[in-house]
Protein backbone atom coordinates (compact mmCIF):
# COMPACT_ATOMS: atom_id res chain seq x y z
CA UNK A 1 0.00 0.00 0.00
CA UNK A 2 1.61 3.40 -0.92
CA UNK A 3 2.20 5.76 1.49
CA UNK A 4 0.12 9.13 1.29
CA UNK A 5 2.16 12.16 2.33
CA UNK A 6 0.74 15.31 3.79
CA UNK A 7 -1.29 17.47 1.24
CA UNK A 8 1.27 20.69 2.38
CA UNK A 9 3.85 18.78 0.93
CA UNK A 10 2.89 18.90 -2.37
CA UNK A 11 2.33 23.41 -1.74
CA UNK A 12 5.96 23.81 -1.66
CA UNK A 13 9.17 22.30 -3.66
CA UNK A 14 12.80 22.09 -2.42
CA UNK A 15 15.03 25.09 -2.34
CA UNK A 16 16.13 25.51 -5.65
CA UNK A 17 19.71 26.88 -3.70
CA UNK A 18 19.83 23.68 -1.64
CA UNK A 19 19.15 21.69 -4.20
CA UNK A 20 22.20 23.32 -6.17
CA UNK A 21 24.54 22.93 -3.71
CA UNK A 22 23.66 19.30 -3.71
CA UNK A 23 23.96 18.91 -7.31
CA UNK A 24 27.36 20.77 -7.21
CA UNK A 25 28.76 18.18 -4.16
CA UNK A 26 27.94 15.43 -6.24
CA UNK A 27 29.38 16.47 -9.98
CA UNK A 28 32.59 17.47 -7.52
CA UNK A 29 33.00 13.73 -6.35
CA UNK A 30 32.37 12.52 -9.79
CA UNK A 31 35.61 14.53 -10.47
CA UNK A 32 34.27 17.64 -11.85
CA UNK A 33 36.16 20.86 -11.43
CA UNK A 34 32.92 22.79 -11.20
CA UNK A 35 33.02 26.34 -10.16
CA UNK A 36 30.60 26.91 -7.26
CA UNK A 37 29.11 30.01 -7.49
CA UNK A 38 25.36 28.90 -6.05
CA UNK A 39 25.59 29.33 -2.14
CA UNK A 40 24.54 31.87 -0.21
CA UNK A 41 27.62 31.94 2.32
CA UNK A 42 30.78 33.87 3.35
CA UNK A 43 34.16 32.01 2.34
CA UNK A 44 35.84 33.40 5.61
CA UNK A 45 35.87 31.22 8.82
CA UNK A 46 33.91 32.35 11.89
CA UNK A 47 36.36 35.43 13.55
CA UNK A 48 39.19 33.67 16.34
CA UNK A 49 37.07 35.52 19.56
CA UNK A 50 33.94 34.18 18.46
CA UNK A 51 34.93 30.86 17.82
CA UNK A 52 36.88 30.76 21.00
CA UNK A 53 33.58 31.81 22.95
CA UNK A 54 31.64 28.64 21.25
CA UNK A 55 34.88 26.23 22.72
CA UNK A 56 34.89 27.79 26.21
CA UNK A 57 31.18 27.32 26.41
CA UNK A 58 31.93 23.64 25.44
CA UNK A 59 34.97 23.29 28.20
CA UNK A 60 32.88 25.42 30.92
CA UNK A 61 30.12 22.40 30.13
CA UNK A 62 27.33 25.30 28.88
CA UNK A 63 25.95 22.37 26.85
CA UNK A 64 22.55 21.58 28.12
CA UNK A 65 19.04 22.89 27.11
CA UNK A 66 18.50 26.66 27.17
CA UNK A 67 15.14 28.23 27.62
CA UNK A 68 13.31 28.27 24.54
CA UNK A 69 13.03 32.03 23.11
CA UNK A 70 17.04 32.16 23.87
CA UNK A 71 19.39 33.02 27.11
CA UNK A 72 18.98 36.19 28.93
CA UNK A 73 22.52 37.66 28.00
CA UNK A 74 22.38 36.69 24.12
CA UNK A 75 18.84 38.62 24.38
CA UNK A 76 20.41 41.59 26.35
CA UNK A 77 23.20 41.54 23.79
CA UNK A 78 20.55 41.64 20.66
CA UNK A 79 18.65 44.90 22.29
CA UNK A 80 21.77 46.36 22.80
CA UNK A 81 22.29 45.77 19.08
CA UNK A 82 19.05 47.27 17.94
CA UNK A 83 19.73 50.48 20.23
CA UNK A 84 22.81 51.16 18.48
CA UNK A 85 22.64 50.45 15.00
CA UNK A 86 19.05 50.68 14.14
CA UNK A 87 17.87 53.22 16.80
CA UNK A 88 15.08 50.47 18.07
CA UNK A 89 14.42 50.49 21.81
CA UNK A 90 13.51 46.34 22.92
CA UNK A 91 12.51 44.70 26.10
CA UNK A 92 13.57 40.93 26.75
CA UNK A 93 9.90 39.65 26.11
CA UNK A 94 10.31 41.40 22.76
CA UNK A 95 13.11 39.62 21.47
CA UNK A 96 13.09 35.56 20.37
CA UNK A 97 16.16 33.74 19.57
CA UNK A 98 15.72 31.05 16.72
CA UNK A 99 17.53 28.18 14.74
CA UNK A 100 18.76 30.60 12.18
CA UNK A 101 16.66 33.01 10.61
CA UNK A 102 14.70 31.08 8.67
CA UNK A 103 13.55 29.38 11.55
CA UNK A 104 12.40 32.84 12.86
CA UNK A 105 10.55 33.66 9.80
CA UNK A 106 9.32 30.18 9.73
CA UNK A 107 8.01 30.76 13.47
CA UNK A 108 6.53 34.09 12.46
CA UNK A 109 4.15 33.15 9.42
CA UNK A 110 2.70 30.27 11.18
CA UNK A 111 2.12 32.77 14.34
CA UNK A 112 0.18 35.04 12.05
CA UNK A 113 -0.98 33.77 8.97
CA UNK A 114 -4.17 31.67 8.88
CA UNK A 115 -5.67 29.86 5.78
CA UNK A 116 -6.09 32.18 2.69
CA UNK A 117 -4.44 34.93 3.93
CA UNK A 118 -1.76 36.87 1.76
CA UNK A 119 1.62 37.45 2.23
CA UNK A 120 2.96 40.47 0.03
CA UNK A 121 6.85 39.11 -0.81
CA UNK A 122 8.25 41.38 -3.25
CA UNK A 123 9.61 39.68 -6.25
CA UNK A 124 12.52 38.94 -6.90
CA UNK A 125 12.36 37.37 -3.62
CA UNK A 126 14.63 35.08 -1.38
CA UNK A 127 13.66 31.33 -2.32
CA UNK A 128 12.09 30.47 0.86
CA UNK A 129 9.63 33.44 1.56
CA UNK A 130 6.74 32.05 -0.84
CA UNK A 131 7.00 28.53 0.04
CA UNK A 132 6.88 29.00 4.14
CA UNK A 133 3.90 31.23 3.28
CA UNK A 134 2.40 28.37 1.86
CA UNK A 135 3.27 26.14 4.81
CA UNK A 136 0.98 28.23 6.73
CA UNK A 137 -1.71 27.66 4.46
CA UNK A 138 -1.30 31.25 3.04
CA UNK A 139 -0.95 32.44 -0.27
CA UNK A 140 2.42 34.45 -1.55
CA UNK A 141 1.52 38.11 -3.38
CA UNK A 142 4.47 39.36 -5.07
CA UNK A 143 4.69 42.08 -7.51
CA UNK A 144 7.50 42.39 -9.47
CA UNK A 145 10.29 44.34 -9.24
CA UNK A 146 12.27 44.80 -12.43
CA UNK A 147 15.96 45.71 -13.98
CA UNK A 148 14.32 49.59 -14.70
CA UNK A 149 13.10 50.47 -10.83
CA UNK A 150 16.36 48.98 -9.15
CA UNK A 151 14.56 45.53 -8.61
CA UNK A 152 12.55 47.80 -5.74
CA UNK A 153 8.86 47.76 -5.85
CA UNK A 154 7.35 51.20 -5.96
CA UNK A 155 4.25 52.46 -3.21
CA UNK A 156 1.84 52.30 -5.84
CA UNK A 157 2.55 48.58 -6.12
CA UNK A 158 2.23 47.65 -2.33
CA UNK A 159 -0.89 49.84 -2.41
CA UNK A 160 -1.99 47.89 -5.49
CA UNK A 161 -1.06 44.25 -3.88
CA UNK A 162 -2.95 45.15 -0.78
CA UNK A 163 -6.28 43.63 -0.11
CA UNK A 164 -8.79 42.69 2.54
CA UNK A 165 -7.25 39.45 2.83
CA UNK A 166 -3.67 40.79 3.48
CA UNK A 167 -1.93 39.73 6.58
CA UNK A 168 1.85 40.40 6.20
CA UNK A 169 3.89 42.37 4.42
CA UNK A 170 7.59 40.71 4.13
CA UNK A 171 10.47 42.92 3.07
CA UNK A 172 13.80 42.04 2.63
CA UNK A 173 16.73 44.86 2.49
CA UNK A 174 19.52 44.24 1.50
CA UNK A 175 17.76 42.06 -0.90
CA UNK A 176 18.63 38.07 -1.63
CA UNK A 177 18.79 37.83 -4.11
CA UNK A 178 18.99 41.69 -6.15
CA UNK A 179 21.99 43.73 -3.65
CA UNK A 180 19.29 46.32 -3.78
CA UNK A 181 18.27 47.88 -0.64
CA UNK A 182 16.02 50.44 0.13
CA UNK A 183 16.90 54.39 1.51
CA UNK A 184 15.11 55.46 3.87
CA UNK A 185 13.34 57.86 2.04
CA UNK A 186 11.78 55.12 -0.32
CA UNK A 187 10.40 52.99 2.88
CA UNK A 188 9.38 56.39 4.16
CA UNK A 189 6.89 56.29 1.35
CA UNK A 190 6.59 52.33 1.68
CA UNK A 191 5.24 53.39 5.42
CA UNK A 192 3.33 56.03 4.12
CA UNK A 193 0.34 53.39 2.43
CA UNK A 194 1.05 50.82 5.40
CA UNK A 195 -0.31 53.46 8.17
CA UNK A 196 -3.75 53.26 5.53
CA UNK A 197 -4.16 49.87 6.24
CA UNK A 198 -3.58 48.91 10.01
CA UNK A 199 -4.04 45.20 10.03
CA UNK A 200 -1.17 44.66 7.57
CA UNK A 201 1.58 43.36 9.81
CA UNK A 202 5.45 43.78 8.52
CA UNK A 203 8.37 41.67 8.45
CA UNK A 204 11.91 42.91 7.42
CA UNK A 205 14.50 40.63 7.01
CA UNK A 206 18.00 42.39 8.05
CA UNK A 207 20.52 39.59 7.40
CA UNK A 208 22.79 41.87 4.99
CA UNK A 209 22.15 44.53 7.02
CA UNK A 210 26.37 45.04 7.40
CA UNK A 211 27.53 43.53 3.70
CA UNK A 212 26.71 46.90 2.81
CA UNK A 213 28.35 49.79 0.89
CA UNK A 214 25.35 52.12 -0.70
CA UNK A 215 26.65 55.82 -0.14
CA UNK A 216 23.64 56.59 2.58
CA UNK A 217 23.80 54.75 5.83
CA UNK A 218 21.76 51.40 6.33
CA UNK A 219 18.30 51.81 6.87
CA UNK A 220 16.07 49.22 9.19
CA UNK A 221 12.19 49.73 8.26
CA UNK A 222 11.30 50.93 11.97
CA UNK A 223 14.67 53.35 11.75
CA UNK A 224 12.42 55.29 8.95
CA UNK A 225 8.91 54.34 10.20
CA UNK A 226 9.53 54.51 13.66
CA UNK A 227 5.43 54.88 14.20
CA UNK A 228 4.54 51.29 12.68
CA UNK A 229 6.57 50.04 15.59
CA UNK A 230 3.62 48.18 17.17
CA UNK A 231 2.85 45.76 14.18
CA UNK A 232 6.49 45.37 12.56
CA UNK A 233 9.05 42.33 13.07
CA UNK A 234 12.83 43.45 12.80
CA UNK A 235 14.82 40.28 11.60
CA UNK A 236 18.13 39.52 11.84
CA UNK A 237 20.71 37.15 12.51
CA UNK A 238 24.32 36.38 13.02
CA UNK A 239 25.25 34.39 9.96
CA UNK A 240 26.31 36.62 6.98
CA UNK A 241 27.56 39.24 9.10
CA UNK A 242 30.12 37.38 11.35
CA UNK A 243 30.65 34.49 9.11
CA UNK A 244 28.45 32.68 11.46
CA UNK A 245 26.38 29.96 9.23
CA UNK A 246 26.90 26.74 10.47
CA UNK A 247 26.32 27.90 14.25
CA UNK A 248 22.60 28.62 13.53
CA UNK A 249 21.80 31.87 15.14
CA UNK A 250 18.94 34.25 14.10
CA UNK A 251 16.49 36.38 15.89
CA UNK A 252 14.06 39.26 15.70
CA UNK A 253 12.30 42.43 17.87
CA UNK A 254 9.22 43.05 17.92
CA UNK A 255 5.45 43.17 19.49
CA UNK A 256 5.85 40.97 22.51
CA UNK A 257 2.12 39.23 21.88
CA UNK A 258 3.10 37.97 18.73
CA UNK A 259 7.02 37.01 19.72
CA UNK A 260 4.99 35.18 22.30
CA UNK A 261 3.55 33.22 20.25
CA UNK A 262 6.21 32.59 17.88
CA UNK A 263 7.93 30.99 20.84
CA UNK A 264 5.14 28.93 21.36
CA UNK A 265 5.61 27.58 17.89
CA UNK A 266 9.25 27.16 18.52
CA UNK A 267 8.53 25.53 21.37
CA UNK A 268 6.88 22.67 19.68
CA UNK A 269 9.01 22.12 16.94
CA UNK A 270 13.01 22.84 17.75
CA UNK A 271 12.76 24.47 21.48
CA UNK A 272 16.01 26.41 22.03
CA UNK A 273 18.95 27.24 19.18
CA UNK A 274 22.23 25.32 20.52
CA UNK A 275 23.62 26.33 23.51
CA UNK A 276 26.78 26.53 22.62
CA UNK A 277 26.19 29.12 19.45
CA UNK A 278 24.43 31.52 21.74
CA UNK A 279 27.49 32.13 23.29
CA UNK A 280 29.49 32.89 20.49
CA UNK A 281 26.90 35.33 19.12
CA UNK A 282 27.24 37.22 22.37
CA UNK A 283 30.50 37.62 21.59
CA UNK A 284 29.82 38.37 18.20
CA UNK A 285 27.76 41.19 18.95
CA UNK A 286 28.89 42.57 21.86
CA UNK A 287 33.08 42.46 20.94
CA UNK A 288 35.13 44.22 18.59
CA UNK A 289 33.64 44.87 14.84
CA UNK A 290 36.67 45.25 13.09
CA UNK A 291 35.93 41.53 11.76
CA UNK A 292 32.97 42.72 10.31
CA UNK A 293 34.67 45.76 8.39
CA UNK A 294 37.13 43.53 7.19
CA UNK A 295 34.94 41.16 5.44
CA UNK A 296 32.59 43.72 4.11
CA UNK A 297 35.93 45.44 2.89
CA UNK A 298 36.82 42.01 0.47
CA UNK A 299 33.24 41.68 -0.87
CA UNK A 300 32.67 45.08 -2.19
CA UNK A 301 36.39 44.65 -3.98
CA UNK A 302 35.02 41.28 -5.50
CA UNK A 303 31.41 43.25 -6.19
CA UNK A 304 33.01 45.80 -8.35
CA UNK A 305 35.72 43.47 -10.22
CA UNK A 306 32.57 40.59 -10.70
CA UNK A 307 30.23 43.08 -11.77
CA UNK A 308 32.44 44.55 -14.41
CA UNK A 309 33.64 41.41 -16.02
CA UNK A 310 30.27 40.10 -15.89
CA UNK A 311 28.81 43.18 -17.73
CA UNK A 312 31.37 42.61 -20.41
CA UNK A 313 29.88 38.80 -21.22
CA UNK A 314 27.39 38.88 -24.39
CA UNK A 315 23.92 39.14 -23.06
CA UNK A 316 24.37 39.89 -19.44
CA UNK A 317 23.20 42.79 -17.53
CA UNK A 318 24.21 43.36 -14.04
CA UNK A 319 23.28 46.55 -11.63
CA UNK A 320 25.38 47.91 -9.30
CA UNK A 321 24.57 46.30 -5.87
CA UNK A 322 23.68 48.21 -2.28
CA UNK A 323 25.22 45.12 -0.17
CA UNK A 324 25.40 41.32 -0.01
CA UNK A 325 27.72 38.91 -1.79
CA UNK A 326 25.44 38.35 -4.65
CA UNK A 327 25.30 39.10 -8.32
CA UNK A 328 21.86 39.31 -10.26
CA UNK A 329 22.11 39.41 -13.91
CA UNK A 330 19.55 39.56 -16.45
CA UNK A 331 20.51 36.98 -18.89
CA UNK A 332 17.68 37.14 -21.35
CA UNK A 333 19.70 38.60 -24.03
CA UNK A 334 22.28 35.83 -23.62
CA UNK A 335 19.44 33.04 -23.37
CA UNK A 336 18.20 34.63 -26.74
CA UNK A 337 21.58 34.83 -28.12
CA UNK A 338 22.16 30.74 -27.81
CA UNK A 339 18.41 30.05 -28.34
CA UNK A 340 17.53 28.94 -25.26
CA UNK A 341 14.11 28.58 -23.36
CA UNK A 342 14.92 30.65 -19.91
CA UNK A 343 16.82 30.57 -17.43
CA UNK A 344 17.22 27.38 -16.20
CA UNK A 345 18.15 26.08 -19.56
CA UNK A 346 20.97 28.35 -19.46
CA UNK A 347 22.15 27.65 -16.23
CA UNK A 348 22.53 23.95 -17.38
CA UNK A 349 24.19 25.34 -20.15
CA UNK A 350 26.94 26.88 -18.01
CA UNK A 351 27.25 24.23 -15.66
CA UNK A 352 27.74 22.10 -19.24
CA UNK A 353 30.18 23.99 -20.99
CA UNK A 354 31.38 26.31 -18.48
CA UNK A 355 31.77 24.08 -15.50
CA UNK A 356 30.45 27.14 -13.68
CA UNK A 357 27.23 26.65 -11.19
CA UNK A 358 24.60 29.52 -10.71
CA UNK A 359 20.83 29.59 -9.78
CA UNK A 360 18.26 29.99 -12.05
CA UNK A 361 16.36 33.32 -11.72
CA UNK A 362 12.81 32.12 -11.71
CA UNK A 363 13.21 30.65 -8.17
CA UNK A 364 13.52 33.70 -7.03
CA UNK A 365 10.74 34.69 -8.91
CA UNK A 366 12.14 36.43 -11.55
CA UNK A 367 12.77 34.27 -15.01
CA UNK A 368 15.47 35.46 -17.19
CA UNK A 369 17.84 35.98 -14.42
CA UNK A 370 20.40 34.01 -12.78
CA UNK A 371 22.21 34.95 -9.53
CA UNK A 372 26.37 34.10 -8.54
CA UNK A 373 27.68 34.31 -5.18
CA UNK A 374 30.78 36.09 -5.28
CA UNK A 375 31.73 34.70 -1.45
CA UNK A 376 35.15 33.07 -2.98
CA UNK A 377 38.37 34.31 -3.73
CA UNK A 378 39.38 36.44 -6.48
CA UNK A 379 40.98 34.18 -8.23
CA UNK A 380 37.91 31.94 -8.53
CA UNK A 381 36.14 34.53 -9.87
CA UNK A 382 38.16 35.54 -12.46
CA UNK A 383 38.39 31.50 -13.47
CA UNK A 384 34.67 31.46 -13.52
CA UNK A 385 34.53 34.87 -15.72
CA UNK A 386 36.93 33.38 -18.41
CA UNK A 387 35.05 29.95 -18.15
CA UNK A 388 32.06 31.67 -18.95
CA UNK A 389 33.81 34.27 -21.81
CA UNK A 390 35.18 30.73 -23.31
CA UNK A 391 31.36 29.00 -23.24
CA UNK A 392 29.43 32.31 -24.46
CA UNK A 393 31.79 32.94 -27.63
CA UNK A 394 31.73 29.06 -28.45
CA UNK A 395 35.25 28.51 -27.18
Amino acid sequence: MPVEIAARVSRVKPSPTVALTGRVAKLKAEGKDIIGLGVGEPDFDTPAHIAEAGMKAITSGFTRYTAVEGIPELKDAIIAKFKRDNRIEYTRPQILVSTGAKQTIYNLFMAVIDPGDEVIIPAPYWVSYPDIALLAEGTPVTPYAGPEQGYKITPAQLEAAITPKTRLFMLNSPSNPTGAAYTGAELHALGAVLRRHPDVLIATDDMYEHIYWAQEPFASFLTACPDLYGRTITINGVSKSYAMTGWRIGYCGGPATIVDAMSTIQSQSTSNPSSIAQKAAIVALNGDQACVAEMNKHFKARHDFFNAGLNALPGFRVLPAAGTFYAWCDVSGAIKNLGLADDHEFAEFLLDKALVAGVPGTGFGAPGHIRFSFAVSMQTLEKALDRMGQALSGG
